[in-house]
């Protein structure tokens, strides 16, 4: 359908990061160093982020795009916001004695920078992101010692292969641990991973953990 929707000029962006801010529904994401309209579908076409740009490279445009998907916007929201809250959040009896075992920000693989000093001779954990609210002692046993990236590949609808890829080759990892749902969509995590190692052209120690919707390790 046609419509209205935002349009990045790459020459003009400098990724700063702006827009994602700015942008309530979460259509844009900073790609390679840049702003990308990553979700058309999330644009609602108001324009929050033009007036935020420093750099006056985002514009309207007409184009045959997705119509504006409002509860697809508001799943996002919420999934986000528990993501938002996942490190403060626990109970009054114990909150004094927990800490957060996460080194690494940010978590989203779509947002992680492609070279970092936390990448380097890490042990690199790749989860779904509802592994840690499905599994409970997902701190303990899976991020201590480990640099933390997140995603869903059905939420994103993307492939993360070309961004893993990157960081894979930009950086000296030792290992890959896989934590993902036993829902058939988290496999994409696996794809992506075997798919970037081959572009990337490493062999790096990979291993898995299912974990099932009762919160259980399969």
């Amino acid at each position: 359908m046609l419509r209205t929707v935002i349009e990045i000029d790459e020459e003009k962006c400098t990724g700063c990061g702006q827009c994602v801010l700015d942008c309530h529904e979460g259509a844009i994401e900073i790609v390679n160093g840049k702003a990308k309209l990553a979700r058309e579908n999330f644009c609602d076409g108001f324009g929050d982020c033009l007036k935020g740009c420093p750099f006056d490279a985002i514009r309207f445009i007409e184009k045959d795009a997705p119509a504006y998907d409002e509860k697809a916007v508001e799943r996002a929201k919420k999934i986000k916001e528990l993501l938002k809250s996942a490190s403060c959040t626990a109970s009054e009896e114990t909150v004094s004695s927990l800490s957060s075992d996460l080194t690494n920000w940010p978590v989203q693989i779509k947002l992680a920078p492609l070279k970092s000093d936390a990448f380097e001779n890490c042990d690199l954990l790749i989860a779904a992101d509802c592994t840690a609210f499905s599994y409970r002692d997902f701190h303990r046993d899976f991020i201590k010692g480990r640099t933390v990236l997140v995603g869903c590949p059905k939420l994103d609808m993307t492939d993360y292969s070309e961004k893993l890829s990157d960081i894979i080759r930009a950086n000296q990892i030792k290992s890959i641990h896989i934590v993902r749902m036993e829902v058939p969509c988290c496999s994409g995590l696996m794809r992506a991973v075997e798919d970037a190692l081959k572009k990337a052209g490493k062999d790096i120690p990979v291993s898995v953990t299912v974990i099932t919707s009762k919160g259980e390790i399969r």
